[in-house]
C-alpha cells in the first residue's frame, strides 16, 4: 500500500550567502510503499518484503515556508495513483501464473522447462504455460508494474490485493462450471470472482470501504477465458459436451450469459475498468491441427468459424454494456483473434521461423513438454524459442506473447475497442 507523510520543523541555523534566517523550515515528505510477498520484476528469488521510502527534503532553501511545503505535498498525493499500476487477472492457463500449483490438478506448469525464459525466477518453472511471460506480465510491465500480481493460492497473496492486485486464472478453466472436468481441479471463473469478493473483503479491512472503492476505481480487471469451453465444445466424449451437446449457436449464447453474469457481478463488487478478451484462433493451434490431421499453414476452418461467431457476440454484449454502465464504467473487446491470426499468417514478418509446430513436446499426441533426467526420455525442446509462435501444443512463446500484448496496449479500434489498454489505463470518467 503507498501513502504520503509529511514532516516539518523549523530551525535557525544560518544559510551560506543569505546570513541569519529563524524562519527557515525543514520540509521532509516521505513517500512510502509496503508490499509483502512480492515477486521482483529482476533478480532469481522472489522477495518477502519490500518497505522502501523516497524522501524529499527542502532545507535550506531561502523564503521555502510552510505553505510551500504543503503545495508540494498536496501535489504528491494527488499524483500518487499514478505511481503504480494494479490488475486483477482473470482467466485460463493463458494468464494462469501459478494458481493451479495448488491444486490437485491434470494441468500443470510446475515443471521444466516451463518458465525457461522467465528471469524473475532464473528459469525455474512458476506455474505460467509458456517458456516466459504471459501477456497479462507483459501488459503490466509496460504500463509500469513493479512486480507481478501473485496467484490468488499463494500463501499470503492477500498482502498484494492492495498494492499490485492479484491473479485469479486457473489452467483448464473456462466460463462454465464443468468446462475442465477431466482435468480435475482448476477454478472456474464463477469461483475465480468469489475468491475477488474474498480479497476485497480482505482490502475493506485493511483501507476502508471508501479506499477501497477508489483503488477498485482505477485498478485493471482483465479477463482471458472461453477457449476452453470451446476446445471441450468440439472434442468428443466429455461429460456436458458429448453427443447431447447444444447446437453452436445455443452454445455460444449459453457462454455469454454466464460471461455477462460474472461481470456484472465484478461492476458490482467494485470493478470499473474492464479487458475481456476474445477466444483466440484455435483452430490453428498444434493440438486442434494434430487431431485434425491438418497439414502444414492450414486450421480448422470449423473451429474457427465457431470462434468468430462467439467473438462477435461478445463485442456486441460489451458494447451494450458500456451503453448500460458507462461512462462510470468502461469495457474494453481485445481481438485477440486477428491479432494471433495474422501473427500465424504472416510470421515470418514478425521474425519467426516456425508457425506450425511448438518448440515444446512435439507436433504428436500425447503433446507433452516436460524434461526428465534422461534427455532420452524428455520431450523436444527447439533450439531457439525466440523463432517458434507456439511454445507447447496449446500456448504462444514469450515471443508471441509479447507482439501480443504490444498490440493490445497500443493498437488502434480493429485490435482494442473502444479504447486500446494504456488509453484505459489512463481512463477516468
Amino acid at each position: 500500500m503507498t501513502s504520503l507523510k509529511l514532516a516539518t520543523s523549523y530551525s535557525d541555523s544560518p544559510i551560506l550567502g543569505y546570513g541569519f534566517v529563524p524562519t527557515h523550515l525543514n520540509c521532509s515528505i516521505s513517500v512510502k510503499n509496503r508490499s509483502m510477498n512480492r515477486r521482483p520484476l529482476s533478480g532469481k528469488k522472489p522477495f518477502q518484503a519490500v518497505d522502501f521510502e523516497l524522501r524529499l527534503k527542502m532545507k535550506k532553501i531561502k523564503g521555502f515556508t510552510y505553505p510551500h511545503c504543503m503545495i508540494v505535498f498536496l501535489l504528491l498525493k494527488h499524483v500518487m495513483p499514478c505511481l503504480s499500476f494494479s490488475s486483477f487477472v482473470f482467466g485460463d492457463s493463458l494468464v494462469d501464473v501459478g494458481n493451479n500449483d495448488y491444486l490437485f490438478t491434470l494441468s500443470k506448469a510446475d515443471s521444466p522447462p516451463y518458465g525457461i525464459d522467465f528471469r524473475p525466477s532464473g528459469g525455474q518453472p512458476t506455474g505460467r504455460f509458456t517458456n516466459g511471460r504471459t501477456i497479462s506480465d507483459i501488459v503490466g510491465q509496460e504500463l509500469g508494474a513493479q512486480s507481478f500480481p501473485p496467484p490468488y493460492l499463494a500463501p499470503n497473496a492477500q498482502a498484494n490485493a492492495v498494492d499490485v492486485g492479484i491473479n485469479y486464472a486457473s489452467g483448464a478453466s473456462g466460463i462454465l462450471d464443468e468446462t475442465g472436468s477431466l482435468f480435475i481441479g482448476r477454478v472456474p471463473l464463477r469461483v475465480q470472482v468469489d475468491y475477488f469478493n474474498q480479497s476485497r473483503k480482505y482490502m475493506v479491512n485493511m483501507t476502508g470501504e471508501d479506499g477501497t472503492k477508489v483503488f477498485l476505481e482505477k485498478a485493471i480487471f482483465s479477463l482471458t477465458i472461453g477457449s476452453n469451453d470451446i476446445l471441450n465444445y468440439i472434442q468428443p466424449k466429455i461429460p456436458f459436451f458429448g453427443k447431447d451437446k447444444v447446437p453452436p449457436t445455443m452454445f455460444q449464447e449459453f457462454m455469454l450469459s454466464n460471461l455477462t453474469a460474472q461481470l456484472m457481478r465484478l461492476h458490482e463488487l467494485g470493478a470499473r475498468k474492464f479487458v475481456v478478451v476474445g477466444v483466440g484462433p484455435l483452430g490453428c493451434i498444434p493440438f486442434v491441427r494434430a487431431l485434425n490431421l491438418l497439414g502444414s499453414g492450414r486450421c480448422s476452418s470449423e473451429i474457427n468459424k465457431l470462434i468468430i461467431g462467439y467473438n462477435s457476440k461478445l463485442r456486441d454484449v460489451l458494447q451494450q454494456l458500456n451503453q448500460n454502465l458507462g461512462p462510470e464504467a468502461m469495457f474494453v473487446y481485445a481481438n485477440s483473434y486477428d491479432i494471433f491470426s495474422h501473427i500465424i499468417q504472416n510470421y515470418r514478418q514478425y521474425g519467426f521461423e516456425n508457425a506450425d509446430a511448438p518448440c515444446c513436446g512435439g507436433y504428436f499426441p500425447p503433446f507433452i513438454c516436460f524434461r526428465g533426467r534422461n534427455p532420452n526420455t524428455s520431450s523436444v525442446l527447439c533450439s531457439d524459442r525466440s523463432k517458434y509462435v507456439f511454445w507447447d501444443a496449446y500456448h504462444p512463446t514469450d515471443a508471441a506473447n509479447i507482439i501480443i500484448g504490444k498490440k493490445l496496449l497500443d493498437g488502434d479500434q480493429s485490435v482494442c475497442s473502444p479504447i486500446n489498454i494504456r488509453q484505459l489505463y489512463n481512463y477516468t470518467p
